[in-house]
């Protein structure tokens, strides 16, 4: 996926490349900046840190033993309509990987899982559990902008997704599963996996709030923070019984044209 997103740096550049070259050749151009009078093109590049978490945490989850982000790369390219010198309206394609590794203990934690030997297991599970996310959208967000001063830009909105890749898998280790439920037959378990990426859903929508700073004529530094309003699973998977959010805050540089 992040060949992908150099793939669409590069197509993004090149396009913007040749309309600007084309414009100063054409005469036509000025007509169409003038049609076009008020839009502002920028292309973004980031890094994110986050996770997916339920909210609150349930009493299942005893204690957060370790969070571990990993490379989370985001590349948007995007157009602001400007109404007047203060108010205008953003929207844009981006993509962009949510992910994270946790380490976590946990006590009758509902969960499906696949022993060392091969046997399946289904019931209430104390002890540990370590998950890694990865997930791959394909986002549009939808944001209006409000100009502070000349370098301060601050943005809010809605954005919605489309899942390319996901994957939700770990292992649990460590413990024991009661089979069925928590009153049921005591199973020692020292490690079995677990894999719950086919039960992801494919598309998620929530709330953006920004901010960016004009350090040079055409680049900006910025800050994104996204929180997703529906749970990370379809709504037939019933394994984790809370909904669990995407939380993520992505920063970065965007070069404008």
């Amino acid at each position: 996926m992040i060949k992908r997103k150099i793939y669409f740096l590069v197509i993004i550049i090149g396009m913007m490349s040749a309309q600007n070259i084309n414009a100063q050749k054409d005469r036509t151009s000025y007509l169409i900046k003038s049609a076009f009078r008020g839009l502002e093109y920028e292309i973004k590049a980031g890094f994110s840190i986050g996770g997916v978490s339920p909210i609150p945490l349930p009493s299942e989850i005893r204690e957060l033993v370790s969070f571990h982000p990993t490379l989370l790369i985001a590349i948007e390219a995007n157009a602001t309509k400007w109404f007047n010198d203060e108010w205008g309206i953003e929207s844009g394609i981006r993509l962009e990987d949510k992910g994270m590794k946790t380490d976590a203990r946990v006590k009758n934690y509902n969960m499906e899982m696949t022993a060392e030997d091969g046997g399946f297991m289904k019931g209430a599970w104390t002890g540990y559990v370590s998950t890694k996310v990865r997930n791959s959208y394909i986002t549009f967000p939808i944001l209006a902008t409000y100009k502070i001063s000349p370098r301060w830009v601050i943005k809010g909105g809605v954005f919605m997704s489309y899942m390319a890749e996901g994957q939700f898998s770990g292992l649990a280790y460590d413990g024991y599963l009661r089979n069925g439920d928590p009153t049921g037959q005591k199973i020692n378990v020292t490690e079995a996996s677990y894999d719950f990426s086919d039960d992801l859903r494919r598309f998620a929508w929530g709330g953006q709030l920004s901010g960016e700073w004009r350090a040079f004529k055409h680049l900006n530094v910025y800050a994104d923070l996204t929180w997703g309003a529906n749970d990370v699973f379809k709504k037939s998977f019933k394994i984790i019984e809370f909904n669990m959010y995407p939380i993520y805050l992505n920063m970065g540089f965007g070069y404008v044209f």
